[in-house]
């Protein structure tokens, strides 16, 4: 039996990329959408508009996503703009498509 979980370490910016949020989710989808709602009305991602997601990986223990999203999180915004560029070097949002918007 295959417990395999997913464990995501996200980065998302605003529509101007000037501001950056690195969080940790199990579940991205659900994550995402409770940004771009604006559930938290308090919270970061409301307060500085951030719903595109730029970045994202995987792991498959919560330790790790834990452990990695702590690493980008002391990073200056330099490495985070080349970890970012890494993959998604036009800023794209990837989750373009996912939600009825």
């Amino acid at each position: 039996m295959n417990h395999e979980r997913s464990f995501w370490v996200y980065i998302l910016t605003n529509r101007h990329n000037r501001v950056l949020y690195t969080g940790v989710t199990n579940n991205i989808h659900t994550r995402l959408l409770s940004h771009r709602r604006k559930d938290d009305p308090v919270g970061f991602t409301t307060r500085y508009n951030c719903w595109k997601l730029v970045y994202m990986e995987d792991h498959c223990y919560i330790e790790n996503a834990i452990s990695r999203e702590k690493q980008i999180k002391a990073g200056n915004r330099a490495r985070k703009v080349a970890l970012i560029e890494n993959i998604n070097p036009d800023w794209r949002d990837l989750a373009e498509g996912w939600f009825d918007d």
